[in-house]
């Protein structure tokens, strides 16, 4: 759905005033390589984050810890 709204967007850029669409059209495959290192990033801390946090509750789940089992289900 994003692509078929930036699509439409476009062609309306067209219409409107074209040769902005043009340059638009031109720069954004740089706008996209230029934006690549910021999403590995991003992707790493993301993973970092969830590395730590399973690092730190593993205590817990060791020791049992977590959601008390309902009684009425445990038989």
């Amino acid at each position: 759905m994003k692509t078929l709204i930036a699509l439409l967007a476009w062609c309306v850029l067209l219409v409107l005033c074209w040769p902005l669409a043009l340059l638009a059209l031109v720069l954004w495959p740089l706008v996209w390589l230029l934006s690549l290192p910021f999403r590995l990033v991003g992707i790493t801390f993301s993973a970092l984050f969830a590395f730590l946090h399973a690092l730190l509750m593993l205590p817990a789940r060791l020791l049992g810890g977590g959601p008390a089992p309902d009684r009425a289900t445990a038989g």
